[in-house]
């Protein structure tokens, strides 16, 4: 199962690094707000502005499905700051999932595969990291999701963590594959808010359909 860590009081998030270099305006939902919701007492929860769920895909059942996507089940969905966090707090971060899972955060409604309507016709940015080196970037990426911190967030379908041997990978899935400026703008601004340096690149659905991993990016930033 993916939930089951006991939590320990809630964590604190690091400052800088995946934060340094974002500008938040005030009195939005951003990602930064979200982080201070969590350190500080409230008297109310505070809402998204979309519903989100977590999935998982767990390899052991991987292995025993003839068709993929078959064996990624819903976890649990949230609408509030706080039931972010205390669903975050409760289960296994990617340096402490089994090799071969993965784990998705979709807007709700959304299901985290090609043959969904709104992904049919999207594509993917993904970044890549060490093994056991990704969990801040997981973090990070789901707070810009989830706090709306995208120029064109409405152009974001989710997120997805893929576990394996030597490296995890995230990919960040968006609708409408052949808006090349939309996709640079949503590519340039996650690199931003991971502070992460290196070039990424954008894969379109149709293609990695038709060529699997053979499939080539159609924009790099």
């Amino acid at each position: 199962m993916v939930a089951a860590e006991e939590t320990k009081g809630t964590s604190s998030v690091k400052e800088g690094g995946a934060n340094e270099g974002v500008d938040h305006e005030e009195g939005d939902t951003s990602s930064s707000s979200i982080v201070e919701q969590k350190r500080k007492p409230s008297d109310g929860p505070h809402s998204l502005e979309h519903s989100w769920t977590f999935w998982f895909d767990n390899p052991s059942a991987k292995s025993k499905q003839a068709t993929w996507g078959s064996s990624i089940r819903p976890i649990h969905t949230f609408s509030t700051v706080e039931d972010f966090w205390g669903l975050y707090n409760n289960i296994h971060h990617p340096s402490k999932l089994a090799v071969g899972a993965d784990f998705h955060c979709f807007k709700f409604k959304i299901e985290p595969k090609w043959e969904d309507p709104v992904c049919a016709n999207g594509g993917k940015w993904t970044i890549s990291s060490p093994r056991g080196k990704a969990d801040t970037m997981w973090l990070y990426t789901l707070l810009a999701m989830i706090g709306e911190q995208f120029n064109h967030g409405e152009d974001i379908c989710g997120a997805v963590v893929n576990v394996r041997g030597k490296q995890e990978k995230i990919a960040l899935w968006t609708k409408n594959a052949s808006n090349e400026a939309t996709q640079l703008s949503i590519g340039r601004q996650w690199k931003e808010f991971l502070d992460y340096n290196d070039s990424i690149g954008f894969i379109f659905h149709d293609d990695a359909k038709k060529h699997d991993r053979y499939a080539k990016n159609r924009y790099t930033v």
